[in-house]
């Protein structure tokens, strides 16, 4: 029988914004601790920081979406009173996926503009048609900016496709494209032009798809899933396990990049880049706590669950910006 929990109230809808805020306050306040954009006018900063924040809170979201199709049970392994809401929730999964491919996509076109203003030292409005151009080919971070809108385009695509049919796209398909998504402007912006060239690109390519799977799937599974508990018995088991190999990447691969991007260990307590990361794996330390209560809550019917969902995701929201911060540091 299915735990009695609250029914939906304004607050809980107003969360997601709130959320999304903090992620975009975190990373303005971070950018401007670390001098990210130092020399950049205030509204071309503050428009990078909520562009790249909010790609990073989409890209989780869509990664989430994605991993949570692979999750859910299939017809025959949940009991027939579950099968409604099974197909409800995904439903819902396959909706709210074409619309974060969307407003993702949106994002990083907007972003675009605004590191290209940043990079020519420029405000938006004076921007030409060529300086865009320029800023996509000939820079790193704008090649990456143009692969990533290419894979989130395909990955708007094949949303699309499955909202019309399931069978016409496999959910690995989707998943790989936001994980690529993600992963491609991390990779050639500050860790594609380090010395360490090839062990920074394997560190935070691994760090960034790790992170992804473990925020964006308990973040999808505590809103779509938790409420129904013949699934959540399924679902899990297969995400507690997915999320300890994550956790584990996650400190490994931060560890080793803080390493290698600040070369010293005096450096961590003596820079503000180094101040950020400690930051930023406090916050990361916190969410494994988090994680592991709330997951043994849920596996023990405790209620009301949304209310430790708010806080867990309220750092996660916080460890993105930081996260975003630092991937726009020198």
């Amino acid at each position: 029988m299915t735990p009695p929990t609250a029914g939906p109230r304004t607050l809980d809808r107003l969360r997601p914004a709130g959320w999304t805020g903090l992620a975009v306050g975190a990373a303005l306040a971070a950018s401007l601790l670390t001098g990210a954009l130092a020399g950049t006018t205030l509204p071309v900063l503050i428009g990078t920081s909520v562009t790249r924040s909010g790609m990073d809170v989409a890209g989780i979201a869509a990664v989430g979406l994605t991993v949570l199709a692979l999750l859910l049970p299939a017809a025959r392994h949940v009991p027939g009173s579950a099968l409604r809401a099974l197909d409800r929730v995904r439903a819902t999964a396959d909706r709210a996926l074409v619309a974060v491919a969307g407003a993702w996509l949106v994002l990083v076109l907007v972003g675009i503009m605004f590191r290209t203003a940043d990079a020519f030292g420029r405000p938006v409005g004076q921007l030409s048609g060529g300086d865009i151009g320029s800023f996509v080919t000939e820079l790193a971070g704008g090649r990456g900016l143009l692969l990533t809108a290419g894979c989130i385009a395909a990955l708007l695509v094949c949303a699309a496709l499955r909202l019309r049919d399931r069978a016409l796209v496999q959910a690995r398909v989707p998943l790989v494209a936001a994980l690529l998504g993600l992963v491609t402007p991390a990779v050639t912006g500050h860790a594609g032009t380090h010395p360490d060239h090839q062990l920074a690109i394997m560190s935070i390519g691994v760090h960034v798809v790790a992170a992804a799977l473990w925020v964006g799937g308990l973040a999808l599974v505590l809103a779509l899933v938790a409420r129904h508990r013949a699934l959540l018995d399924a679902v899990l088991p297969r995400f507690s396990r997915l999320a300890g190999w994550c956790i584990g990447a996650v400190a490994l691969t931060g560890l080793l990049t803080a390493v290698i991007r600040l070369e010293t260990w005096d450096a961590v307590v003596t820079t503000r880049y180094g101040v950020l990361v400690l930051a930023k794996i406090t916050c990361l330390a916190l969410l494994g706590v988090l994680g592991g209560l709330h997951r043994r809550r849920l596996a023990a019917g405790r209620v009301p669950v949304l209310r430790w969902a708010a806080v867990e995701v309220g750092v996660m929201a916080a460890t993105i910006g930081i996260a975003a911060a630092l991937s726009q540091s020198a």
